[in-house]
């Protein structure tokens, strides 16, 4: 059958049939297309990232909550203000400050472990 020289060749295109590849469940996926499951990683990662702040915060509290007391007790010394601020407060400040950045990144590592592409 002879073909007509006036008649195209037409493309048809349409909508992929799968939008997941084959490759099994993916958590990454699931959270960039913002499903239930995906916001349920991502709640879970930012309630382990406030607990750790929020011990952060209750143990600040304990450690320069009494301080006032402490000092409204001696009022006319000024080494005791100076040696708990210095040597009490400040090298307890810095283990906690430590502590929490290791905990943070550690959620974080943790997290993406979870999400990474396998």
């Amino acid at each position: 059958m002879p073909q007509d020289p006036t008649e195209r060749r037409v493309v048809v295109t349409g909508v992929p049939r799968r939008t997941r590849g084959l490759g099994g469940y993916r958590p990454r996926t699931e959270i960039d297309e913002q499903t239930t499951l995906g916001h349920t990683y991502v709640r879970s990662l930012m309630r382990s990232q406030l607990l750790a702040g929020l011990t952060v915060f209750a143990v600040l509290v304990l450690l320069v909550g009494p301080l006032p007391l402490v000092f409204a007790v001696r009022p006319q010394n000024p080494g005791l203000v100076w040696g708990v601020l210095g040597f009490g407060v400040y090298p307890p400040l810095v283990l906690l400050a430590r502590w929490y950045v290791k905990r943070a990144e550690r959620n974080e590592r943790d997290f993406a472990r979870l999400v990474e592409d396998r």
